[in-house]
């Protein structure tokens, strides 16, 4: 079973050696809480955490 990182970068939550989102390597095992981004342009909590892609983002990493 594959555990799941977080992008330091972008927050996005993913599976295997760099992120989708930004190809960046750099990531935490260590993260907290998730937020599912489905609308971003009008989504508040998207502006909050400066995401401005569709997809599942963790809230704080570590």
């Amino acid at each position: 079973m594959v555990k799941e990182k977080a992008c330091i970068r972008c927050k996005t939550i993913y599976e295997g050696e760099k992120c989708p989102n930004c190809d960046e390597t750099g990531s935490s095992d260590s993260f907290k809480g998730e937020a599912y981004i489905f609308n971003p342009e009008k989504s508040i909590i998207a502006n909050k955490m400066k995401v401005v892609g569709k997809g599942r983002f963790a809230i704080k990493t570590r």
